[in-house]
């Protein structure tokens, strides 16, 4: 009977952390705004010749990241998942804690995005100083696409 009262405490312990996973998904808006950095702003360090061009990361669907991606990013995968998180942490591995990493998803409207929150902590517990999340109000072909601003398309 122990054994049986065990494996129910367990998948109620699963179920409740399935259930804290998804409340806190869609935590982008409790990034502190001094992390962030809005498209406009990023665009025009983008083209500057003199500020210092960010590491770019883009952490949401491959599909997206095929049909239009800020020049330079990098495809990590969605950091929703731990397969996105880990290849976030792989690619982040030998860098120095200071480097400037920008990481944007685009995916949907920002309240609902799974993607930026998880790879903001990732890279905060990993001791990275200088992180700013691309803050899209709406869906990256809104807020970047549409306002002219440059992409690439394709891998």
């Amino acid at each position: 009977m122990v054994l049986k009262e065990r494996y129910v405490v367990l998948r109620l312990l699963l179920v409740v952390m399935a259930l804290v996973s998804v409340v806190f998904a869609y935590q982008a808006s409790s990034i502190p705004s001094s992390r962030l950095i809005h498209p406009a702003e990023l665009a025009k360090a983008l083209q500057s010749s003199v500020s210092e061009k960010p590491l770019m990361i883009q952490v949401g669907s491959h599909v997206l990241y095929s049909q239009a991606h800020i020049p330079g990013s990098e495809y990590i995968g969605p950091a929703a998942s731990a397969t996105g998180i880990e290849q976030l942490r792989k690619r982040v591995a030998s860098l120095p804690k200071n480097s400037y990493i920008v990481v944007y998803c685009g995916c949907c409207p920002w309240d609902h995005c799974p993607n930026v929150k998880p790879a903001d902590d990732a890279l905060h517990v990993l001791g990275f100083t200088n992180v700013k999340i691309l803050y899209i109000a709406n869906n990256f072909g809104a807020d970047w696409v549409d306002k002219g601003y440059p992409v690439v398309k394709g891998d």
